[in-house]
């Protein structure tokens, strides 16, 4: 079976392996030119040593200095000959037939191993005569002989070590992996509650774990969102339907007169507006929590819209009985929408005034706080009850108390949305007395 985590591991123990072949040999070649020119050094100090001999007492002092060295160091593993001009050896027990001068390499005859191949130094003397020093490079075959040894084995145990290396790494990735497959294999069977497991060392499995998981929770937060939505538009639109079909039907089973067909007719198509302003707002609302509006966030003065919002409503409200005024901070900016962030300061004003009677004050305060912005509308009516908080921002949420005014309970549930789609978050608390519904917002940064 073909297995990406043991490929990826046998590949990298394979270049590794690689690594340490060319290593090897580069350090075999060099450590072996070292020796041999270690070995050159050593000839041409000998050669010289000889020809100091030679120019001190001639050619019969450097004959007894060849022989005086081969009988006093036997072992050192230097060889001699001295040959005269005429090819006539003189001194020395080196056999060589070709006397070519310069370095070059050559075969002694080792009476104990035969042949053995040497280094050699062939030098002309002043008087024609021929100087050969020549030392057994055997010495250097074993230390290469050793060296090839010894990376041979270190080179298997390389090789061993890196396929154990690879089976543990592949097997530990597979089994990771295994874990994400797993949880995704039974979450497309349509169980949606498995998460993949975090471990405590918070490596970049763990990461990854991490954020895969918060998107199933996203996903799952959506689907039920989905559903959800699916029973209260069910259940929402029930109602308007009904009594929609209920106009059809009388107009129909009713009085044959033209203008009794008329207002029938007028509201049965009030009745359908409504009905399209509901879908338009549960289109608007996923639309907002899609995100795709992000893309054309800009900065917006907050405090110069709240300002604009606040003198245009005036009236309106006065006109309802009840009074406006604004504590706005000048000057502060968010990154985001305009028209989206308008829409949900004009829907936190349209609550406070639906909901409260004639002779409440409504507040709007726009001011910083630390990194963030608080857009803010409070009224002192008379509230909605703590344990009511958090449902009257849910989509098609009534309480009892406002079952008799226009809407259809997605005012909240679409300030929410914008609120989250520009980072930040809606809170309702008391205003004792009176509500306060506040978008805080992230301040836009320098």
């Amino acid at each position: 079976m073909a297995s990406a985590a043991y490929r990826v591991a046998f590949t990298y123990s394979a270049a590794f392996a690689l690594a340490i072949l060319l290593l090897g040999v580069a350090v075999y070649y060099a450590a072996d030119a070292d020796f041999r020119n270690q070995q050159d050094i050593g000839i041409a100090e000998e050669t010289a040593g000889l020809q100091r001999e030679f120019d001190e007492g001639g050619i019969a002092d450097l004959a007894a200095a060849v022989a005086k060295r081969e009988a006093m160091n036997p072992e050192d593993g230097y060889q001699y000959a001295l040959v005269d001009k005429a090819g006539h050896r003189l001194a020395g027990t080196l056999a060589i037939n070709e006397v070519r001068v310069g370095a070059q390499d050559l075969m002694l005859d080792d009476p104990s191993e035969g042949p053995d191949p040497a280094r050699a130094l062939v030098s002309a003397l002043p008087d024609g005569s021929r100087l050969v020093v020549a030392i057994d490079s055997e010495g250097v075959e074993r230390i290469d002989r050793t060296i090839l040894t010894l990376f041979a084995a270190a080179f298997m145990l390389v090789i061993a070590l890196g396929v154990i290396g690879a089976l543990l790494l592949g097997g530990y990735l597979r089994q990771r992996l295994a874990r994400i497959s797993g949880t995704a294999q039974t979450i497309m069977a349509g169980d949606l509650a498995p998460r993949i497991p975090v471990g405590p060392r918070g490596d970049e499995f763990d990461q990854l774990a991490i954020a895969l998981n918060a998107m199933l929770d996203r996903i799952g937060a959506l689907l039920d969102n989905l559903r959800q939505v699916s029973t209260d538009v069910a259940h929402d639109l029930r109602t308007p339907l009904a009594r929609l079909r209920s106009l059809i039907e009388g107009a129909l089973d009713g009085s044959a007169d033209p203008q009794t067909h008329r207002q029938a007719l007028k509201r049965a198509l009030a009745q359908s507006d409504d009905l399209l302003a509901l879908f338009a707002a549960i289109l608007r609302i996923s639309e907002v929590e899609a995100g795709e509006i992000r893309r054309h966030f800009r900065p917006v003065d907050i405090s110069d819209l709240a300002a604009d919002l606040a003198e245009s409503y005036a009236p309106a409200v006065l006109d309802g009985g009840r009074i406006l005024t604004a504590e706005i901070t000048p000057a502060l900016a968010i990154m985001g929408d305009r028209e989206l962030l308008a829409q949900a300061a004009i829907n936190l004003l349209d609550n406070a005034q639906r909901h409260t009677p004639a002779g409440t004050a409504i507040n709007m305060v726009v001011r910083a706080e630390s990194d963030t912005i608080l857009l803010a509308v409070a009224d002192n009516g008379p509230g909605v009850a703590p344990g009511d908080h958090a449902r009257i921002a849910r989509r098609f949420a009534r309480l009892e108390a406002s079952r008799t005014t226009p809407g259809h309970g997605l005012g909240l549930n679409l300030v929410a949305a914008i609120a989250a789609a520009h980072g930040g978050q809606l809170k309702i608390e008391d205003n004792h007395p009176g509500l306060r519904v506040t978008l805080v917002l992230p301040k836009l940064a320098a």
